[in-house]
């Protein structure tokens, strides 16, 4: 069942966004090398139960942590852990936060420390991939109007685009219907509707679009074990333009990561 939601519901659930946006420049201000990517889902488990939220992800379906924190070749779905970050890595945090009774869903791939210009690139093609998706959430168009946005834009670069995982619905469930793949023709799938939340999420590899799960049930890697970056915003579909319910705006104003800006309404146009 997709749910259509209310402009009090978008509301609880953009309040929940705000937490969520915070919880992930606590973990931001700590990412780099020689830090322990465990240590950062601590740092956020507390951020959100101290701003009056729950993390999404823990203990959902048994998962362990608070966030999903994936490296390198990890698509996404990783596990904190022991692993300390090195010079040149990249690192996936992908985080949830139940407030009001009501999920947000966002991720962002960070650079840590040195890293390559090819990878630098991928990162921010991945983000701009996103936004061109989220300009397609607007009453009347279709499902497949989003991946098409977000395939095209990243097959022309000549990464490709993961087939078995998508975005998703978001609301007072962590996963809702419909599915949003990453990849689609336009004019195809359901058709978008005011009031609809969407967690749209591109992720795109370096290599092959082929992945494999490791033994642990959870983490997903590159088939060819090449780099893979994953970002994620929550978006309520609107008339004439969507809205973003959560923000990179408290990330990127702890990293001032000016690299991975985007000027969004520059990409639309062009």
């Amino acid at each position: 069942m997709i749910f259509y939601r209310s402009d009090e519901e978008i509301a609880l659930i953009k309040i929940s966004a705000q937490v969520l946006g915070k919880a992930h420049a606590e973990v931001a201000k700590l990412i780099r090398p020689g830090i322990a990517t465990k240590e950062l889902d601590k740092v956020a488990e507390t951020f959100i139960k101290d701003n009056g939220g729950s993390p999404s992800f823990l203990g959902y379906n048994k998962f362990p942590a608070s966030l999903c924190i994936s490296v390198n070749d990890v698509v996404v779905h990783g596990f904190p852990s022991k692993y300390e970050l090195r010079d040149g890595d990249i690192i996936s945090i992908d985080c949830g936060v139940k407030l009001n009774g009501y999920h947000s869903d966002s991720a962002y791939t960070y650079p840590v420390g040195d890293v390559s210009p090819a990878v630098r690139r991928l990162l921010t093609r991945t983000k701009e991939s996103l936004y061109l998706g989220v300009d397609k959430a607007v009453d009347g168009n279709r499902v497949g109007d989003i991946g098409f946005a977000i395939q095209t834009y990243a097959e022309k670069f000549g990464y490709s685009v993961v087939r078995e995982l998508v975005g998703h619905g978001v609301g007072q469930d962590l996963h809702e219907a419909p599915e949003v793949p990453n990849y689609g023709k336009r004019g195809q799938g359901p058709k978008l509707r005011e009031g609809m939340i969407l967690a749209i999420e591109p992720m795109i590899n370096f290599g092959k679009k082929g992945v494999v799960q490791e033994r642990d049930g959870w983490t997903i890697r590159t088939v060819d074990r090449k780099p893979s970056a994953h970002f994620e915003h929550t978006v309520a579909v609107r008339k004439g333009k969507p809205e973003i319910l959560t923000t990179f705006e408290y990330i990127e104003a702890v990293t001032a990561n000016t690299s991975l800006m985007v000027d969004t309404q520059e990409l639309i146009a062009a």
